[in-house]
């Protein structure tokens, strides 16, 4: 018989963003922001956020960065998963407006959207691959 705690390590996920078009994973840990309190929380109270990390929060169309402690960009994405626009640099105590056709919000630390090479017009989706691959 198998150990439970085992099994359960080995069928742990995790959540990742890739680039639709060419498959390259761009963020290795995406958290979801499940809920209404997990999205109006968001990143406060985080002393910062990993190069490689970033919270997706849908559905949303405009964030703000009241309280926060360090500074984001902000991509906005439509359903299908395209960056209509994205805020770079945006700094604490500021207001993201939303936009139309906002689906889904992705808020990365400050630089990291240009590192990745995100642009307006290209498409992400959210993967799940075995935690350790």
């Amino acid at each position: 018989m198998k150990d439970r705690t085992t099994s359960a390590l080995q069928g742990a996920m995790s959540t990742i963003l890739r680039e639709s078009d060419s498959g390259r994973i761009v963020l290795e840990h995406l958290e979801i922001a499940q809920g209404v309190w997990q999205r109006g929380v968001g990143l406060l109270g985080r002393g910062s956020l990993s190069s490689n990390s970033g919270l997706w929060l849908e559905p949303c169309n405009g964030v703000h960065t009241w309280f926060m402690q360090f500074a984001i960009d902000v991509v906005y994405l439509d359903r299908a998963g395209i960056v209509l626009r994205i805020a770079e640099n945006i700094k604490p105590w500021q207001i993201c407006l939303p936009i139309k056709r906002c689906r889904a919000v992705l808020e990365l630390p400050a630089g990291v959207a240009v590192t990745i090479g995100m642009t307006v017009g290209s498409r992400y989706r959210i993967d799940q691959i075995p935690e350790g691959k």
